[in-house]
């Protein structure tokens, strides 16, 4: 048996934990450039407050009923959410938890009895929440999918079902498989729930649950369409995965503050993104090879909408792989050169390192100098430093001083758990 732990709202979860008085009243959280709602508290939804939609058009809506609303404060989220995985590891073992996203998590629960599920499900969400203060739902089922569509029961029906939802016989699953549209299931996108619809006649997962594994392999991409098939009949597909450790490739990527129309500015940007993506790369000792550069420019013509704007790239690669910032910050803003065209705007910009490899297996060179034999001692010193420290106190001077293209987050709340600083008063 599978479950799948799921945070409700969790964005808007982490902002109430620090302001209690915020408890049963409508919360929603922007995302980057305080653009686009990500989050919203049950309350906010039955107000009508659109998810993914542009701030500014609910703006109104939300001054009316005076729906608390936040800028995104990852730093905060990011902490909780290891603080949840860490707890979900403590009770069952690491190796019986997978991390799927920032706010989910599948467990493995073969070790216990069929007819203690209940109870086991339950005393995982009252753990959590009291050891993090984040309130969670709980899906129990044969395989992930079906763990899936247990969870969004529970979340659906938070008063009757107590957030906690177990499919342990034939008779529940098939109420599950029924109550659940087939555009709702883990796993079919839109465009795959239209075709079903359209050309099937399918609409809910109990009707796909009926069909032929060839029939997924045909229609619904291969291999992946019949592990579905097997899934939503209880034949388990899907194996719990392990953590990945060490990424094939990093990137690091930001909304300006305002549309940047400077050269200048977007190095600036540039190198700063590329000294968070040398961190990361150290973090699990690697090096790179191939350092990329992107910029995404604003759309000028606004009868086009909300369409992104062009995005540009290209890339460049290293005679030698290095994890080192000032080695990787160099080639990086030369390619903005290529990429910047006076009298446009860009919006956005980032950068990715790949061909990545043990940072062991480089080569060394005797001819260096010793200086420059000690550049991973400096690296180290500095990374340590700003991860003590916080807020980039050691930067190169390439990263800029003022940064004015900074992404806007005019309403974020502090980060509590991070930052010395920021430390939550209780008065």
């Amino acid at each position: 048996m599978y479950a799948i732990v799921d945070c409700n709202n969790f964005y808007c979860s982490c902002e109430r934990l620090f302001k209690p008085h915020l408890d049963k009243q409508p919360v929603v959280v922007l995302s980057n450039n305080d653009g686009c709602i990500i989050s919203r508290s049950d309350e906010a939804k039955k107000l009508g407050v659109e998810m993914a939609g542009p701030y500014f058009m609910a703006k109104p809506l939300i001054e009316k009923h005076k729906v608390a609303v936040f800028s995104s404060n990852y730093n905060l989220y990011g902490d909780l959410s290891w603080r949840v995985m860490e707890t979900l590891r403590m009770l069952l073992g690491k190796h019986s938890v997978e991390v799927y996203s920032v706010d989910e998590a599948f467990l493995k629960l073969d070790i216990f009895p069929v007819e203690e599920l209940q109870a086991i499900a339950k005393q995982v969400r009252e753990t959590v929440e009291q050891n993090t203060g984040i309130k969670v739902s709980v899906g129990v089922a044969p395989t992930k999918v079906l763990a899936k569509l247990a969870n969004r029961l529970a979340k659906k029906n938070k008063e009757q079902t107590k957030c906690v939802s177990v499919l342990d016989t034939e008779e529940k699953i098939i109420e599950a498989l029924q109550k659940t549209p087939v555009e709702d299931i883990w796993g079919v996108g839109r465009q795959y729930a239209v075709k079903l619809k359209e050309d099937w006649c399918i609409y809910d997962a109990l009707q796909l649950s009926n069909m032929s594994e060839e029939f997924g392999h045909k229609y619904l991409g291969g291999v992946v369409g019949k592990r579905l098939i097997r899934e939503l009949k209880g034949i388990s597909s899907r194996e719990m995965e392990d953590e990945l450790v060490s990424k094939k490739m990093i990137a690091t990527t930001r909304m300006f503050g305002s549309p940047v129309g400077d050269i200048n500015d977007i190095k600036e940007a540039v190198a700063t993104y590329t000294s968070r993506a040398a961190e990361k790369l150290r973090r699990q000792n690697g090096a790179a090879k191939i350092v990329s550069v992107f910029v995404v420019t604003k759309e000028q013509n606004h009868s086009l909408g909300f369409n992104r704007g062009g995005t540009i790239s290209t890339y460049t690669t290293l005679p030698v792989a290095t994890s080192f910032t000032n080695e990787l910050i160099k080639p990086a803003v030369q390619l903005v050169d290529k990429l910047f065209e006076r009298g446009k705007l860009y919006k956005k910009a980032g950068v990715m390192l790949s061909g990545i490899v043990p940072d062991e297996s480089v080569q060394g060179n005797l001819f260096l100098t010793q200086t420059k034999n000690c550049e991973r001692k400096l690296m180290s010193m500095i990374d340590n430093i700003n991860f003590s420290q916080r807020d980039d106190v050691l930067k190169f001077a390439a990263s800029g001083t003022t940064r004015d293209w900074k992404m806007r987050q005019e309403l974020r709340s502090g980060r509590y758990t991070t930052r010395w600083d920021e430390l939550h008063e209780v008065h």
